[in-house]
């Protein structure tokens, strides 16, 4: 999926996405954003603070119909909540719209190569032969999440990443590719390029169950640590 549009900020990038040309021998597998409407449901949670908003100008407007004033003294405090609300849930969304049009990621035959930030852009190289572990949570609308596990030697500060971050992960944060449209075929292609750089045969890998405490979940091992796993299946 292609950025909504294209920051002034990223005109001078070798090519998109990525700040400088690639080696001869690399080539692009994918490219591609956050869906912006899977974006700001599972990062942002904009339908839960939706529901909290409306909750709390329900909750004011049920007090100013019980005042003693009625609607026609207290109106201006029910406006007051009712805007702010809505304020609140429309900067949230300009906050979803701004990372999702700023994000790229870029998977090559070598590299995961993700272009993340609003205000101060940052570009994380994530060597496919570094990284030790990933899983897929797929949605009903088809996106994905892909966390990514590094090694135990690298780390990224979880500030740096979010919100393309695995939730809770604070001691080990993990970089996500986060809720990307076609989100099967993406964790397929994000395999297979692990796998070829590895020199794993995906097709002799050992299929086994993953703790968790879903009972759906499974984890198709891909070799020495690297798997994508269907964790969970959101029901939203």
């Amino acid at each position: 999926m292609s950025t909504l549009y294209q920051s002034p900020e990223h005109e001078f990038e070798a090519q998109p996405g990525l700040p400088e040309p690639l080696p001869n021998n690399e080539q692009i597998i994918w490219q591609g954003s956050p869906d912006l409407k899977s974006f700001a449901l599972h990062a942002f949670h904009l339908h839960w603070f939706a529901l909290y908003f409306g909750v709390m100008v329900l909750l004011k407007a049920i007090a100013v119909s019980q005042s003693a004033g009625g609607w026609g003294e207290e109106w201006p405090g029910f406006v007051w909540a009712l805007g702010l609300s809505v304020s609140a849930l429309v900067l949230i969304g300009l906050l979803a719209y701004w990372s999702v049009n700023t994000t790229m990621y870029t998977l090559t035959n070598r590299r995961l190569v993700m272009r993340i930030g609003i205000v101060l852009t940052i570009t994380f190289n994530l060597p496919l032969k570094r990284l030790a572990q990933a899983g897929v949570h797929f949605y009903k609308d088809g996106s994905a999440d892909i966390p990514i596990q590094l090694n135990p030697e690298d780390k990224i500060p979880f500030l740096h990443l979010w919100p393309h971050a695995r939730a809770w992960k604070l001691a080990h944060p993990e970089p996500m590719i986060r809720c990307v449209a076609d989100g099967k075929r993406v964790s397929k292609l994000f395999a297979e390029a692990w796998a070829a750089i590895n020199q794993v045969n995906l097709a002799s890998a050992e299929t086994h169950s993953i703790p968790s405490s879903t009972a759906a979940s499974d984890q198709r091992s891909y070799g020495q640590g690297m798997a994508i796993a269907k964790v969970s299946q959101s029901s939203l």
